[in-house]
């Protein structure tokens, strides 16, 4: 069972000052040089004296720091941030002047027991109710502009509805005879609802494809320009649309990213006021008014509603001769912070992992063209792949031994965390990503992949140095004295111990890390999982004018980088064709049989070279049946080394991919899919030595107990998966007399339970892996952790769930259904059948106008008739339709039919002691 996420953002105080955080040098009242310094911050601090009974600003806080830091650059300075919300007016900017020494960095934390909120948000009051029932709105401040809006610490969706069917629209939409968007002459009912809106709200109207337009692994969108209500003739953003639908021609190039086809109509309609249904919003930035419909039984006075007024949260932010350097975040939450680009007439034109292109195409072409070229003279001067990638809304540029430990990030409108443009020894440890619209981690720039000539200078040239300051950096004037060499490369970043999850939540093509071009990453013990698409990806897009024909047309700098002892579980929730661990491209520059860098036409030792290239060791994938690959090579990538990894029901196959150049080794990993499944061009000099088969659901003795300890979140920094409480993902089969139980927040006392009785012997391995001993036959779902006879939730995705033909399976409708998705029939007839084991059992689904009559069975018993038609025009997602109790602990089965309505609805089953849950 999902648990909560741990800390949510605390409610800012009434009448709480919007902080305006500057870099101002001189301090009003600059604290003494001599030992070590503590200040004491405060969302209400007015102090000039930071003491812990007289608080000051961060803004105050940040002035005194300079001044001690000036006045001895050897002294230990630490800002304690008290209890709550610390709203931001501008970006909280740290420069080389907010440095510590080595050795003494200067740390931000929060004080003992307090959970300190940095917060790009406004909390939004004064709700009344509109003249559509159920409707409400407030009055927000002039150039107020979001695309997203915190509710009680969740992101909530948008006004829209989940599908064009559902607005009464034909899956007919022609492509427009002058090829910039849609005529829908032919469509009577959507004539009528564009002819319903003014021409602003037209222009604010968004299509989505997710998962169509560009590919199974992209979530493009774009929005509507105008409507000519004459002609029918619905004309798209541009360059939106020409970046959509009429790509650069690919054909030369390894794998696929594809144009989108005429006859693809969007999937999802969104950002109309006349789309709001319970749980929605809609700015109408004209009107400087928020709207909201709430759940039922909510009321929008009692709700903590945050609309986020900033894109960039925090920089760290230096330049290449002046670095920001040592300096320390422990114990803070970043929250509330939006990323508006998307909403522009450049639109989210997705390419992968949320890099998309936004140039207009150049010299009259009709063509996208941005980071797509084809094969160019010389080789590699493209450059190739130089796309646009999400906003940091905390980025660190030109940085050094900066450390994030301890802190949450949530409730991010961008990447969470960026880092790029030659920082070096930046340490992640310890952090929880979650609830954030683009990827967690975004470290590196698509437009620096050679900042500096490689040995063999004729067959490479510079990224433009122009390109990278513009595209690596927060401000592109601030580093335009730097000089562009070794000293951009990003070197040392350590990413260790964090928890990933729930990402992509609005773009859902995001990787949980993105590592593009660097030396020395170390992404280590984290752990990663419930995310849209890849986990980890490594070099992507890069490789993609390379296989084992023409291997050197896209060089990098990419050297000694390593992904080792992590968990990867429930990934590629939403798109297709990525993995675990997915990798595009170059991992290593070329050595000799000394170990000295030369060039590609060099005598390359590939021992030497192999092993500064890209290390991929003993991490843990699990339960992702859609991949295709679960430890991906993909378009051109070579120098890496697959060892001791674990995948199981991970999907088609444990390793393999599409044209990587090669030199790859796969040396006594434990799969339980085909290895080397490679298409299309096949790579060179792969060899694959020592693996070991394993169940597609194994046991305690199929997989080495050291590996299964070492991986994921050591307990050091388990404090945010402990405080969540303990989950299970993954219990082996009964059909002996131990399981293997995977999952989170697991400690050494965590309590194994078979129905209400707790198991004793139970061995910890780790955050993410216990063995337990139980009866053999033990029927799965009486396993619990934590409590005793725990209610489990099961999605309406699990396995053993069997479906009738009549049935179709939805996601992203944004209702508020559980992980978002259900499946629905609309066939009267249909069945779903389920075998469980527990004293009791509850069907979730829907109650709306156009749900009706089911039947619901357990054991062949009589049928009870539940009618789950509801009147109004509230929509009851995630409902319980009907609760079983008092069953005998033991195998059941239930069965539920489709009798009546449009619709019938599952979103799945919670078992248990349901009846006091």
């Amino acid at each position: 069972m999902r648990v909560p996420n741990l800390w949510r953002p605390l409610a800012a105080a009434s009448g709480l000052a919007m902080l305006t955080v500057s870099l101002v040098a001189s301090p009003s009242n600059p604290a003494s040089a001599a030992g070590p310094v503590t200040l004491y911050a405060s969302p209400n601090g007015t102090s000039t004296t930071c003491q812990q009974s007289d608080t000051c600003s961060l803004t105050e806080a940040q002035k005194q720091v300079r001044a001690q830091s000036a006045a001895d650059g050897g002294a230990d300075v630490t800002v304690k941030l008290l209890n709550g919300t610390y709203r931001l007016s501008s970006t909280w900017k740290f420069g080389e002047a907010d440095s510590g020494s080595p050795g003494h960095p200067v740390v931000w934390e929060a004080a003992d027991g307090a959970h300190p909120v940095i917060s790009g948000g406004l909390q939004v009051s004064g709700w009344s109710q509109t003249s559509t029932p159920g409707v409400w709105s407030a009055s927000v401040p002039e150039g107020s502009a979001s695309r997203q809006l915190y509710v009680n610490g969740r992101g909530a969706p948008i006004a829209r509805a989940h599908s064009i069917a559902e607005l009464g629209f034909k899956n007919s939409w022609k492509k427009s005879d002058t090829g910039d968007g849609y005529n829908i002459k032919a469509d009577d009912k959507a004539m009528e609802w564009f002819k319903g809106l003014s021409a602003a709200e037209v222009a604010q109207v968004e299509f989505h494809y997710p998962g169509a337009a560009n590919g199974r692994w992209t979530d493009s969108r774009c929005r509507v320009d105008t409507f000519d209500a004459g002609t029918g003739a619905l004309r798209m953003a541009e360059p939106c649309w020409t970046n959509i639908t009429n790509r650069a021609d690919f054909r030369d190039a390894s794998g696929g990213l594809p144009s989108m086809t005429d006859g693809d109509v969007p999937r999802l309609v969104e950002n109309a006021k006349k789309l709001l249904r319970p749980g929605q919003w809609y700015l109408d930035a004209a009107a400087n008014t928020l709207y909201y419909q709430p759940m039922p039984g909510q009321s929008p006075a009692a709700l903590d509603v945050e609309l986020p007024r900033l894109e960039s949260l925090v920089q760290v932010a230096g330049t290449l001769a002046a670095p920001v350097h040592d300096l320390t975040f422990r114990g803070l939450q970043f929250s509330h912070a939006t990323w508006n680009a998307p909403s522009g007439r450049e639109g989210f034109a997705d390419v992968q992992s949320n890099l998309r292109m936004t140039e207009t195409p150049a010299g009259g072409s009709t063509k996208g063209n941005q980071g797509m070229c084809r094969f160019s003279d010389p080789a590699g001067t493209c450059p190739w792949g130089a796309l646009t990638q999400p906003v940091g809304n905390v980025a660190v540029s030109a940085a050094k031994n900066v450390t994030f430990s301890g802190n949450r990030f949530a409730g991010l409108g961008g990447a969470g965390l960026s880092v790029m443009y030659g920082s070096a020894n930046t340490l992640i440890r310890g952090n929880e990503f979650t609830d954030i619209a683009s990827t967690a981690l975004l470290l590196g720039c698509t437009y620096d992949p050679t900042p500096v000539v490689p040995v063999d200078a004729d067959r490479s040239q510079l990224s433009p140095p122009d390109g990278i300051k513009k595209n690596c950096t927060p401000n592109p004037s601030e580093v335009s004295g730097d000089t562009i060499g070794e000293n951009e490369i990003l070197t040392g970043t350590t990413v260790s111990d964090n928890i990933v999850h729930r990402i992509g939540t609005d773009y859902s093509s995001a990787s949980g890390i993105t590592l593009l071009f660097s030396r020395g990453t170390k992404i280590t013990h984290n752990n990663v999982y419930d995310v849209p698409y890849t986990a980890v990806t490594a070099g992507v897009i890069q490789g993609h004018v390379d296989n084992a024909n023409h291997p050197q047309n896209s060089v990098n700098i990419n050297n000694d980088n390593s992904i080792t002892n992590n968990v990867f579980h429930h990934y590629l929730a939403e798109r297709r064709d990525g993995g675990a661990v997915y990798v595009e491209g170059h991992q290593a520059q070329y050595y000799d049989i000394k170990g000295n860098r030369v060039g590609a036409n060099g005598p390359i030792d590939k021992d030497q070279t192999l092993n500064h290239g890209l290390q991929v060791t003993q991490n843990v994938a699990y339960d992702a049946s859609y991949a295709n690959f679960t430890y991906y090579d993909d378009a051109g990538a070579e120098w890496i080394k697959w060892q001791e990894n674990v995948a199981f029901n991970a999907g088609g196959a444990s390793q393999g991919g599409s044209s990587p150049t090669g030199h790859i080794r796969i040396n006594n990993n434990y799969f339980s899919a085909p290895t080397q499944s490679f298409y299309d061009v096949k790579p060179v000099d792969v060899y694959e030595t020592g693996t070991k088969p394993i169940p597609a659901a194994p046991g305690p003795k199929d997989i080495p107990k050291t590996i299964l300890a070492g991986a994921g979140v050591t307990a050091p920094h388990s404090g945010l998966a402990i405080a969540a409480g303990p989950s299970i993902a993954y219990v082996s089969p009964t059909t002996e007399s131990t399981v293997l139980i995977a999952g989170e927040g697991f400690t050494s006392g965590t309590p194994v339970y078979v129905g209400t009785e707790r198991v004793s012997g139970v061995e910890y391995l780790s955050g993410s892996f216990l063995i337990a001993p139980v009866p053999a036959g033990t029927p799965v779902h009486t396993i619990s952790v934590g409590a005793p006879n725990a209610v489990t939730r099961v999605n309406d995705t699990d396995a053993a769930i069997t479906y009738s033909s009549g049935y179709n399976y939805d996601a992203k409708r944004g209702f508020g259904d559980y992980k978002d998705d259900v499946h629905f029939a609309t066939a009267d007839g249909s069945t779903t059948t389920y075998t469980f084991s527990a004293t009791g059992i509850q069907v979730y689904g829907e109650q709306f106008t156009d749900q009706g009559g089911i039947g619901v069975s357990i054991d062949g018993g009589t049928m009870q008739i539940v009618n789950t038609k509801s009147e109004g025009k509230d929509r009851h997602a995630n409902a319980v339709l009907y609760t079983a109790t008092g069953l005998t602990l033991g195998n059941h089965t239930i069965v539920i039919t489709k009798l009546s309505g449009n619709y019938s609805t599952l979103d799945g089953f919670a078992m248990g002691n349901v009846g006091a849950a």
